[in-house]
């Protein structure tokens, strides 16, 4: 509980928290921010770490925030994008490397009865997957759970990699600079600082939006088979 407790906590005060760390660590919150993109997206046992709403946090910080007692963290945007670009690249092309040759093995991994990756992730993506096809790989970037099953089951289904690589690269361009920029050019603005909880819950939200509406579809084409 406290666990979960901890994580709600960072995804939620993303930038106090960020703010501390980049006072405190310097040139380190490099590496941990490229650390938390590639594990998020490479790990397919660790889809629960912030990626989108992280993304816009950092890029808000790439313009720069000045804290309660006139301390100012800020970023470098440039290289702020390219490592996290070659963090999503990196970790996707780790996640398919996994499904391909350890991939089942890994899906029948337990810590005592519970089994380690949860079966419905995998079948929703694999869903997710078999109605947009390769492309699949751009969607999901955008879509929590999902981005970071998709190319582990892509290794799994043994999708061609010269194929893979490029949807890859093309929705790690996309995603990062995207969100990152986003946060850059509005993630400072009055209303967003003032409400910067609210904006990171909506992120989240809008994230999750095409799972939900994959469900919605699913089920009503069910009930209609029915």
């Amino acid at each position: 509980m406290e666990l979960i407790q901890s994580i709600l906590d960072f995804f939620l005060n993303l930038d106090k928290h960020l703010f501390t760390m980049i006072v405190d660590y310097g040139l380190w919150i490099y590496l941990i921010l490229f650390l938390i993109i590639f594990v998020e997206t490479g790990l397919v046992v660790m889809p629960f770490l912030p990626g989108d709403s992280l993304l816009f946090a950092a890029g808000t910080f790439c313009a720069g925030v000045v804290g309660a007692s006139g301390d100012v963290a800020s970023l470098n945007l440039w290289l702020v994008l390219g490592l996290l670009f070659v963090a999503a690249v990196l970790g996707d092309s780790l996640n398919y490397y996994l499904g391909k040759n350890i991939g089942l093995k890994i899906l029948g991994w337990k810590i005592g009865e519970k089994q380690l990756v949860n079966p419905k992730y995998i079948a929703q993506t694999q869903e997710f997957y078999e109605k947009n096809g390769p492309k699949t790989i751009i969607i999901a970037r955008f879509v929590p759970i999902v981005r970071t099953f998709a190319p582990f089951v892509a290794g799994i289904g043994s999708m061609n990699y010269k194929t893979f690589i490029k949807y890859n690269v093309i929705g790690g361009f996309v995603w990062v600079f995207g969100l990152t920029l986003l946060g850059y050019f509005f993630g400072n603005m009055p209303v967003v600082q003032e409400n910067f909880e609210t904006v990171i819950i909506g992120i989240i939200v809008i994230s999750i939006l095409p799972m939900i509406w994959e469900f919605i579809s699913a089920k009503i084409k069910k009930n209609k088979a029915e």
